[in-house]
């Protein structure tokens, strides 16, 4: 079974392995169950925040016996609990120590866990799935290899805030093809995630809002339903108008804008409806304002472009909406020595990230002006804007 690092930081890895390190293993084999629980304890408090400890430990092999020891029906609830935090930890790491956990088999084993009806494991094991999924050498496809699995997940929502936190970040990162949406929608997503938007938990709405976007991009089925599904007596489309309000936080705002910006994309909302119209298309324009974060401005720059691209009337609107054009010309002034004296860290941000504020400007731009030639000129002629050709464009918005 592959669970080591690969070669030459493996070589590298073990050349600092310490004593130290090898004692945490060793504490795992102890026939004494409150000597192992306590070393497993004891190595959770030794591998916060320290990612040569973590590549120690699982070079000497502590993945396969905690995950023995998790798998266990001998082992106590608190030991297989402490078990899943240690991975968890352990998965924090580096990318090579999520490959070292996927090849140890972590996720068959975590998913197995959550049949368990121990309420404080089923948490730390979907904890540690949540941070193995969302790492993007996680193959994605291994949540949908059992049948049963999605249904589960969907059954667990109900138990706590954190499972419904932990299961819907899991499906907002794995549903990344049409036929994942299908299986999430089959088996009750939009019913179950729905009621989630107006939970207390900030995190829990979040992540059920970013849940609904990934399920109705470029989906006329699930944006279908999306339209005629009531959230406590309310329409779901009046929910996400209500999480673009300017006294929300900005990643909710701009997340209920690409929802809408999905449906309306899907046929699912007019694209003179108000909730597009009014609402939609401003906080949108808002986000490409130079007072938000450059991804901030990269995301709110396409998911406009996005939502006006087949619609004349959208671009018209846009393009006297907040002095959009001229806005739009800020994206190529990096750096800039104003922000070179107040925030170093954003500028440095910037400068490594140049290139997607380009991209999506042109992207903005070639929407706004695809149908109407006054916009074009309008465009043409915004000060501050580079002067490039349509195929230099048009390369710049394919990279």
């Amino acid at each position: 079974m592959a669970c080591l690092l690969e070669a030459p930081l493996r070589i590298s890895v073990l050349s600092e392995v310490t004593a130290t390190s090898r004692h945490y293993v060793d504490r795992l084999f102890d026939p004494d169950p409150q000597k192992v629980l306590q070393g497993v304890i004891d190595m959770k408090n030794a591998v916060i925040g320290n990612n040569k400890q973590k590549a120690n430990l699982i070079v000497l092999g502590a993945v396969p016996r905690l995950l023995y020891l998790l798998q266990q029906g001998s082992s106590s609830s608190e030991l297989r609990a402490e078990c899943a935090v240690v991975l968890g930890s352990l998965a924090m790491g580096t990318e090579n120590n999520i490959k070292s956990l996927v090849d140890c088999h972590i996720i068959p084993a975590l998913l197995q866990g959550l049949l368990c009806p121990d309420l404080i494991f089923i948490e730390a094991c979907l904890r540690c799935l949540r941070t193995v999924f969302i790492s993007p050498v996680t193959p994605v496809q291994l949540l949908y290899t059992d049948p049963t699995v999605i249904p589960h997940l969907m059954s667990l929502l109900s138990r706590s805030q954190r499972t419904q936190e932990y299961i819907t970040q899991i499906f907002s990162h794995c549903c990344k093809t049409p036929e994942h949406q299908t299986v999430l929608f089959n088996h009750g997503a939009i019913q179950n995630i729905a009621p989630l938007l107006i939970s207390p938990s900030y995190k829990v709405r979040m992540q059920a809002l970013k849940c609904f976007s990934v399920l109705a991009y470029e989906n006329t089925q699930v944006s279908m339903t999306l339209v005629n599904v009531l959230v406590d007596e309310e329409l779901l489309s009046q929910v996400f108008v209500r999480m673009m309000q300017r006294d929300q936080p900005i990643d909710m705002q701009l997340t209920a804008a690409k929802c809408l910006t999905y449906m309306c994309r899907a046929g699912a909302i007019r694209t003179d409806d108000s909730c597009i119209v009014l609402k939609t298309l401003p906080c949108l324009v808002r986000m490409c304002s130079k007072e938000r974060l450059l991804e901030e401005r990269v995301e709110g720059a396409e998911t406009l472009a996005y939502l006006m691209e087949p619609d004349v009337e959208l671009q018209r609107i846009a393009s006297v909406t907040d002095h959009l054009v001229a806005m739009l010309a800020d994206y190529f002034k990096y750096p800039s020595s104003v922000s070179a004296i107040t925030d170093i860290k954003r500028l440095d941000h910037d400068l490594k990230h140049a290139h997607e504020l380009r991209q999506a400007a042109f992207k903005l731009y070639a929407s706004l002006g695809s149908n109407d030639e006054d916009i074009r000129k309008k465009v043409a002629f915004t000060k501050g804007r580079p002067r490039v050709t349509s195929a230099a464009e048009d390369k710049l918005i394919k990279s």
